[in-house]
């Protein structure tokens, strides 16, 4: 039988005491089968490598995305992922197909009529989310028929995805979406360069229930994205389609795409009933194949972020160069560089000018063009046309009540 001693040590006078707990049946302590101390109070000592795994009972928590928390480094590859930056407004009733309405979100139809809007409620944890609402519905689907919700990446932002290589990694794709429908929505990835994609048939269980979606794609040793500010990879949410795009199979692995394949195994047909709406919020991709916690930033660099892809700059009273006779040339000053050299949209109706010494007009139907772009996209020169009675290389002043929006998106 082993013996137990305890021993004192040659220098020291404390008294050490066992204490036994308050107990009414036994109680056992295992030592380690090994030579080793226990921690000391500063924990220097590594005892703990000395304990046998035959001494250690009970199981450790597994690892996944629901109890990873505090991870540092930046995670989420969607940008507005919670749907709350929304400079272009927040309603759009009847909305064209193929164009922006949230910051970096894309809506596609042509079959049936939709509202789209940054609706107030979520999720737990979520204060908007990107609703579609039916207005008018259109349950014959023919064969090119589509409804899709999407967002774009630029190449250079996804090259750690390792694509094209042997070391190629996966992603998770995690979203909270709410129907009136229940049925299968088809989750697709679109390699724009290479044109090959992989996709997945996500099911809404419950009707008028926020759940949440987690979906984890492999990686791809085919085919690597182009590292450039251009688009390589589209994130298709269908929601309908005819069997142009629905025919096929859901590609659970990568492959050449098949046009047939990229909406195949959507079963929600939003488009069938008026009474008909989705919301979804809480976007994340992220690299392997745990979904963590939603990333939640801040408004403020949300917002720095879709700027680079739109930018909005109020009127007011801006210094400009006359340019010939017609033409006011005016520098915008960018929150940040944008993406690419942007296209320009007035919200407006009205602006007037004036030269260094006298008042010279005003004009209801000006066009405003981009001229040059500088320091990477932080600077922006436009030309203001259609005026008239300018004289060339003056100075003046431009006023108006417009906005002017800067595009840059993909």
């Amino acid at each position: 039988m082993s013996k137990v001693k305890i021993a004192g040590h040659a220098s020291g006078s404390g008294t050490l005491t066992i204490q036994a707990p308050d107990t009414s049946s036994s109680r056992t302590i295992t030592l380690p089968d090994a030579t080793g101390t226990l921690l000391n109070s500063d924990g220097s000592a590594a005892s703990l490598t000395a304990i046998p795994a035959a001494n250690i009972t009970g199981t450790l928590p597994a690892i996944d995305g629901s109890n990873l928390t505090g991870i540092a480094g930046r995670r989420n590859m969607i940008i507005n992922g919670d749907m709350k930056v929304s400079q272009r407004g927040t309603s759009w009733a009847a909305i064209t197909s193929g164009v922006y309405s949230l910051d970096r979100w894309l809506f596609y139809h042509n079959l049936g009529a939709y509202t789209v809007t940054q609706d107030s409620t979520g999720a737990d944890g979520f204060a908007n989310s990107f609703k579609i609402d039916c207005t008018t519905a259109d349950a014959s689907v023919v064969a090119d028929d589509y409804l899709l919700l999407r967002y774009t990446f630029e190449g250079q932002d996804l090259q750690c995805w390792k694509k094209g290589t042997a070391s190629a990694e996966s992603v998770t794709l995690s979203f909270w979406v709410k129907s009136n429908k229940t049925g299968d929505l088809a989750i697709h990835l679109f390699d724009a360069d290479n044109t090959r994609g992989i996709g997945s048939t996500p099911t809404i269980n419950s009707a008028d229930t926020w759940e949440k979606k987690t979906i984890t794609f492999a990686g791809d040793t085919t085919g690597a994205f182009n590292d450039d500010n251009a688009a390589s990879l589209w994130l298709d949410f269908w929601f309908d389609g005819g069997s142009t795009y629905t025919g096929g199979s859901t590609p659970t692995s990568w492959e050449a795409v098949a046009d047939s394949d990229r909406g195949a195994g959507t079963t929600l047909a939003l488009a069938d009933s008026t009474s008909n709406y989705l919301n979804i919020t809480g976007v994340q991709l992220e690299l392997g194949t745990a979904a963590t916690e939603f990333e939640h930033r801040s408004y403020g660099e949300e917002l720095a972020l879709c700027q680079r892809y739109c930018t909005i700059m109020g009127g007011g009273y801006k210094g400009a160069k006359q340019n010939g006779t017609t033409v006011l040339t005016v520098t915008y000053d960018m929150p940040v560089a944008m993406r690419a050299e942007p296209t320009t949209t007035n919200n407006s109706v009205a602006a007037a000018w004036m030269d260094h010494d006298s008042y010279s007009g005003s004009t209801t139907s000006y066009t405003t063009t981009v001229s040059n772009m500088y320091g990477g996209g932080t600077v922006i020169r436009v030309n203001w046309g259609n005026f008239s009675g300018a004289t060339d290389n003056r100075m003046a002043l431009i006023t108006s009540n417009a906005e002017i929006t800067f595009d840059a998106e993909l």
